[in-house]
């Protein structure tokens, strides 16, 4: 008798039980080719090899009487089974690829502490909302970094009513310095560095801000056409007033 084809040996080798092996004989699934004199199962290659294929439609979710169903047609031959494996067993994993990307974006959103579905993103900062983007890219950007860690931190907690209440006084900020733009405000006067204190104070609700680094942020949205474009829709001309508003605030403090 060759042990390695015992029912303990293959439910070894394949990774079942002895128990789960023998229900198979019972309903007629994976019947062994020969038994011993004693009436113990002994599994040979082509038992082996449909017991392959039986774990690979179930691990595809089919049950056992289908699984016996598709085994068993006397159309199909073993390459053809081994062809339909393949390619049920290729949509699968694009379908686990698309899973773990998903999860991937959600990871992301965690990391940056939005907790709001890609709807409620829309509907609190706008239909152009570019979430994901701008979490890649300032992960890719920032992720090492204090800044980074701080704003996880601070806005892991953060509710749909917190993300609406930032957008709100976000909003009336940039409609004040639209306003002082229209009025001639000089940038460099007290009004404008006020808003721009105010500004420099939204961002410390993320990370610890000094001036130093309020100047970049500035640089950035004149520097950023995606930044630009959103403070000229504002207004024409919003984002050099916001960073000269910024540049001159940090000159004299």
């Amino acid at each position: 008798m060759n042990e390695e084809l015992t029912v303990g040996s293959i439910a070894r080798l394949v990774g079942v039980s002895v128990r789960t092996l023998h229900h198979w004989d019972s309903i007629g699934l994976v019947t062994p080719e020969l038994r011993t004199s004693g009436d113990y199962r002994i599994y040979g290659p082509a038992d082996v090899e449909r017991i392959h294929s039986v774990l690979t439609y179930r691990g595809l979710g089919f049950p056992l009487q289908e699984v016996q169903r598709l085994l068993d047609d006397p159309d199909v031959d073993a390459m053809a089974h081994l062809r339909r494996q393949r390619d049920l067993l290729t949509e699968q994993i694009d379908r686990l690829h698309q899973m773990a990307a998903a999860v991937e974006k959600m990871m992301e959103a965690k990391t940056m502490g939005i907790q709001l579905t890609p709807a409620e993103q829309r509907e609190i900062f706008g239909p152009n909302w570019l979430g994901e983007e701008y979490t890649e890219e300032a992960q890719q950007r920032w992720g090492d970094g204090e800044e980074w860690k701080q704003s996880a931190a601070r806005t892991a907690s953060f509710t749909k009513d917190d993300w609406r209440q930032v957008k709100d006084e976000t909003d009336a900020l940039e409609a004040e310095f639209a306003t002082a733009l229209r009025k001639g405000v000089p940038a460099d006067g007290p009004i404008a560095a006020q808003l721009a204190e105010r500004h420099r104070a939204g961002i410390e609700r993320f990370y610890d801000c000094n001036y130093e680094m309020h100047v970049c942020l500035g640089q950035m949205y004149l520097a950023d056409k995606r930044f630009r474009r959103h403070y000229e829709d504002v207004a024409p001309g919003l984002a050099q007033y916001v960073h000269d508003a910024i540049v001159a605030n940090a000159a004299i403090r």
